[in-house]
């Protein structure tokens, strides 16, 4: 991608993600303005906003950061952790503790899907192309081909060394790497002392504390496929997280259908379900991001049903005929 390309590009994320932002904080209900600072990482939009301080070098230490993990977690990077297994040909590499914590991470969801939801699907990913697909679909050879090297019991994790049984497998671990990153922000933030505050990374929301009032954060849902930046529905949350995934954030049209970049490792196509999203209220962005993708996947009535089985989290389904379906409200009635 050339560097005049990469910032038209990030550009049009950048305005386009501000059009669809998820969070709304209510100005109403605050005693104080926040201190924020917003960058562009993983090809998103990232904003943090700190309440009841003025200290911008925290501010400052987060963007730095999310620049630091970006350059590990990048697979596009040659020079990043994860580009250096991928290229490895299954020669064992060693890696920080934050990557080997994030590979981890993905290979538990892998594991918790039955495959359903797979950290070495990049080469399907790199097939499809969606960031810069406009409405070209794969053969039914290159799929196949692709599909071969995804499996996820193909990654070998001891300690901090990463192994790739498969020479031509590669990791893709964007499912579930702004959460860790968001949980990684908390964290640090919290050594600071910081009690309230937001971080939000391209709509994957973590909130410290509550809003300065004594009230929880109050945070809208997107509509699917709407343009209008009016929220479907709303929570208030205090300390905790709300993580989305849907067709609705990726996707293009060819010949009337929808390609969207939720894969499914089995098939090597986009999933077909009942579904629009699923947003998923956790007390950890990790957790969050990684079952957001994994009900998604699973469909509606496999994914409640995970979420039952689950302490301490929550489910919105949206179903293609805009229904909204809470876990909350379907325990209460089974």
């Amino acid at each position: 991608m050339s560097k005049l390309f990469r910032f038209i590009y990030l550009k049009l994320i950048f305005c386009l993600l501000l059009c669809s932002v998820i969070l709304i904080l209510l100005s109403s209900c605050q005693t104080k303005e926040p201190i924020y600072a917003t960058g562009i990482y993983f090809d998103t939009v990232v904003t943090i906003q700190l309440y009841g301080t003025k200290d911008q070098t925290l501010l400052t230490e987060c963007m730095q950061m999310c620049k630091d993990f970006e350059s590990r977690f990048d697979r596009t990077d040659p020079a990043s952790e994860i580009s250096k297994i991928n290229t490895a040909k299954g020669t064992p590499v060693t890696v920080s503790d934050d990557t080997a914590n994030l590979i981890r991470e993905g290979l538990s969801y892998c594991g918790l899907s039955g495959g359903a939801f797979d950290i070495t699907i990049a080469p399907l990913n790199d097939l499809w192309n969606f960031k810069n697909n406009t409405g070209t679909v794969p053969s039914q050879e290159s799929i196949n081909a692709a599909l071969s090297h995804v499996d996820y019991r193909n990654v070998i994790l001891a300690g901090n060394t990463v192994t790739l049984k498969d020479p031509e497998a590669a990791l893709d671990l964007g499912g579930i790497a702004k959460g860790y990153i968001a949980d990684c922000l908390k964290e640090y933030l919290i050594s600071k002392e910081v009690e309230h505050a937001t971080i939000n990374l391209g709509g994957n929301v973590l909130v410290i504390g509550d809003n300065l009032d004594n009230k929880p954060f109050h945070i809208g849902i997107a509509k699917p496929f709407d343009d209008k930046n009016v929220p479907i529905t709303s929570v208030y949350v205090t300390d905790r997280a709300v993580t989305s995934s849907g067709n609705y954030q990726r996707y293009f049209e060819a010949d009337g259908k929808i390609y969207h970049h939720i894969l499914n490792p089995k098939t090597g196509y986009p999933y077909e379900n009942s579904l629009y999203g699923v947003t998923i209220l956790s007390d950890t962005s990790t957790q969050g991001d990684g079952l957001s993708t994994v009900c998604f996947a699973l469909g509606f009535e496999q994914g409640m049903q995970l979420i039952q089985s689950l302490d301490d989290v929550e489910a919105i389904f949206i179903t293609d005929d805009y229904e909204l379906h809470d876990s909350r409200t379907q325990l209460k009635e089974n």
